[in-house]
């Protein structure tokens, strides 16, 4: 967890207070859609600095949780704190900044105009000019909104959702249209929103970005908390390594599907990739069976390899 912070932007400067009161609390909280429950008795809470990932397979329930931490849906039972108050009331205090797949943006107004908008209804503003710099919009502030490819679109939505000195960020699918430079940019200037002491919440399918940028990765899945930790703990909960190697000549696969402990192989070529829940155990069986593996490498999994083995798990353990 960050300390607490003084920002200043603009004209602006502001001082947070360390506070035991997390700063998103959600406690048994559902939410279904006629005959299927979106969000399934989630409890879980957020705190001040805390950079966290939300990942989850389509139809997890990532967006319906953040609609409901945003005030946007009702839970059906449970309850949803932000700052210790009801959504609606931090949100019209200006301690949320949210950046949304769903909504579009205004038409026939500039980039600047709709900029200064937001900076004029938020009850902590910043300059526009300041916002248009720091989310990489100032060289298109005159252009129409209409008229904006869809990386610039998702960085206006950025600049929206940081107008004003806002205490938590969510972004849901924040860099999906940018390409390599701008998302690079982007999670820089997240970083330094982070190190302020602000809480940033998003979800995303860029499995890397949460490993690379996260300091708390949450996967849901049908609604529900299946792993709540670090990157690496979450690597950890899989319990699985990988063990790449190539051999030479003509593969027999029959045995090497054999290998004990292995949740999954792939043969390509002269080269074997599997995940073993005992590596050890399964490199000892593959030299048993008289083969010479070249180029042996084990490792741990990737947080994309930890995320499909522990969802998969799940769908197996409840079909």
């Amino acid at each position: 967890m960050r300390p607490a912070r003084t920002a200043t932007m603009g004209h602006m400067t502001t001082t947070a207070t360390t506070t035991t009161t997390p700063v998103v609390g959600f406690e048994q909280v559902t939410r279904s859609y006629g005959s299927v429950r979106a969000v399934d008795g989630l409890t879980l809470a957020l705190h001040p600095g805390e950079t966290v990932a939300l990942l989850g397979p389509n139809g997890a329930g990532k967006s319906t949780t953040l609609d409901l931490l945003l005030g946007l849906r009702q839970p059906d039972s449970g309850t949803v704190r932000v700052f210790g108050t009801s959504p609606r009331e931090a949100i019209v205090a200006g301690r949320v900044g949210a950046m949304l797949q769903s909504g579009g943006l205004m038409d026939e107004v500039t980039v600047a105009e709709l900029v200064r908008l937001a900076c004029d209804l938020h009850p902590r503003p910043y300059k526009p000019g300041d916002v248009l710099a720091r989310a990489g919009i100032a060289q298109i502030a005159d252009r129409k909104v209409n008229k904006l490819s869809g990386g610039q679109a998702q960085r206006v939505r950025f600049a929206l959702a940081t107008a004003g000195d806002s205490d938590l960020i969510v972004l849901d699918e924040p860099t999906t249209g940018m390409d390599v430079s701008a998302r690079q940019a982007f999670w820089s200037t997240m970083r330094e929103q982070a190190d302020q002491g602000r809480t940033v919440l998003f979800a995303t399918h860029y499995l890397e970005e949460a490993d690379a940028i996260a300091d708390r990765v949450l996967v849901l899945h049908r609604g529900r908390l299946l792993a709540d930790g670090t990157a690496a703990e979450i690597k950890a909960k899989a319990g699985a390594r990988r063990v790449s190697f190539d051999l030479e000549g003509p593969i027999d696969e029959a045995p090497l599907r054999a290998l004990p402990f292995l949740t999954s192989i792939d043969i390509s070529g002269q080269t074997i990739r599997i995940q073993s829940t005992d590596a050890d155990a399964t490199v000892h069986a593959l030299y048993g069976l008289g083969v010479y593996p070249r180029n042996l490498e084990v490792a741990g999994l990737g947080l994309e390899q930890a995320f499909v083995a522990i969802t998969e798990a799940e769908e197996a353990r409840q079909s």
